[in-house]
C-alpha cells in the first residue's frame, strides 16, 4: 500500500469521526470541493451551503447519529468503506409527504460509502453513501 493509499485510508477514518461529532468544518476540510452523491443519485449535495443543509437536516431526526466502521480498503482513486450507521429516532423523520413524530427507538444498520479522491491528492471530491432507508424504518418499526 502506498502511503498515498494510507493517507486516503486515514482522511476517510477522520471524515466519518468528525461526522459523529459534529465538526462540520472539519469535515469540510476534507474535501476539495464537498459533493455528496447519495444513492447514485437519489439525492446529491453540491458545494458547502448544501452539504451542511445536508449535515443539519439529517441529524434532526438522529441527533446521535454515528458509524462503526467494519473494513475499509483503498483501490485507485477511491476508498471504499462497510459500516454500521446508529441512530436514536429523537426528532421527526421526513419520508416523502409523511412526518413521522419521534419514537424513541435505537437503529444499527449496515451501509457502505466510497469515498473518491482527487487524482494525486488526499482530498475527497466525492462521497457515495449507499444505503437502504427501508432498513432503518424496519428497525425503528414505521413501516
Amino acid at each position: 500500500m502506498t502511503g498515498l493509499q494510507q493517507r486516503r485510508l486515514q482522511v476517510a477514518r477522520d471524515h466519518m469521526r468528525l461526522e459523529i461529532t459534529h465538526e462540520w468544518d472539519a469535515v469540510l476540510a476534507t474535501f476539495e470541493h464537498p459533493h455528496y452523491d447519495i444513492n447514485d443519485g437519489q439525492a446529491v449535495f453540491d458545494g458547502r451551503d448544501a452539504v451542511l443543509r445536508y449535515f443539519t437536516q439529517s441529524r434532526i431526526p438522529f441527533p446521535d447519529q454515528g458509524n462503526e466502521i467494519i473494513a475499509m480498503a483503498a483501490d485507485g482513486d477511491t476508498v471504499l468503506v462497510e459500516f454500521w450507521l446508529t441512530g436514536t429516532h429523537l426528532g421527526p423523520l421526513r419520508r416523502g409527504n409523511r412526518i413521522i413524530e419521534p419514537t424513541g427507538k435505537k437503529f444499527r444498520v449496515r451501509m457502505m460509502a466510497s469515498f473518491e479522491f482527487k487524482p494525486g491528492s488526499d482530498k475527497i471530491v466525492c462521497e457515495r453513501p449507499y444505503i437502504d432507508t427501508s432498513a432503518i424504518d424496519r428497525a425503528l418499526g414505521i413501516v
